[in-house]
């Protein structure tokens, strides 16, 4: 991935990219509700403006945007994805998240740049989850070299980029590393954003579906180094 001088991340050429862009945009635009653009813009704490497409709907049309399109490719979903993230309305970043998702397969190790910096612009809760748990998490898991990136992304200063080493594992169940998973709980349990201690319950609780007494031995071990939002969100489930 070639970064140009500015360091932002070029948008590689891709004829599958101006396929998918030229439908998506029509099919969007033509089902735009500006009254419902209001309310989800100020619902989403005006991050971004909307079109006002529901979600049902956008999905419905996601589908029709890609029929009969081939599979990407890396370069294809990175066009993709890029080129959604410079169009200013949310539903565009909601599509290309869903398409990463459905795709992340296709990409190698090398991709991780590009989710970093979907990660890090426009960022809000609604795009970073799904990246985190659904992208960035399956990267690693088809490349456990990449945990020494996640490693590193514990330690980042932006919160949405420490957001996502925490959640990244969040759908591995059985696979996951749990001491891993602990230290990074332990390396944030003093951050003061709302968004870093209700990951850090959220993720131990998603894990305490797997193993709820490793989950009560840590926090009976480490419960005052945590927040009351954390504990409360990872015992959720399984009481104290």
């Amino acid at each position: 991935m070639r970064v140009t001088g500015e360091g932002t991340l070029e948008v590689p050429r891709s004829a599958l990219a101006d396929t998918v862009l030229e439908r998506l945009t029509t099919a969007y635009a033509a089902a735009a509700d500006p009254e419902r653009a209001v309310a989800a813009r100020a619902y989403m704490k005006d991050v971004a403006p909307f079109l006002g497409i529901p979600t049902p709907e956008r999905r419905a049309l996601s589908r029709t945007v890609v029929q009969d399109t081939p599979r990407p490719d890396e370069t294809d979903c990175t066009a993709v994805a890029l080129r959604c993230w410079q169009l200013p309305e949310r539903e565009y970043h909601y599509f290309a998240v869903d398409y990463l998702r459905r795709h992340v397969g296709r990409c190698s190790s090398g991709f991780l740049p590009v989710a970093r910096h979907l990660i890090t612009t426009v960022s809000w809760w609604d795009t970073v989850d799904a990246l985190a748990a659904h992208v960035v998490g399956g990267l690693v898991a088809a490349d456990p070299r990449l945990t020494a990136d996640m490693d590193a992304w514990i330690e980042d200063d932006d919160l949405w980029v420490a957001r996502t080493a925490l959640l990244h594992q969040l759908r591995y169940k059985e696979r996951t590393d749990t001491e891993r998973l602990f230290a990074y709980c332990l390396r944030q349990s003093g951050h003061p954003e709302f968004f870093i201690r209700k990951a850090i319950g959220w993720c131990l609780r998603e894990y305490a579906k797997i193993d709820p007494d490793a989950v009560r031995d840590f926090l009976a071990r480490e419960r005052g180094r945590f927040a009351p939002l954390s504990v409360r969100e990872a015992l959720k489930n399984i009481g104290a």
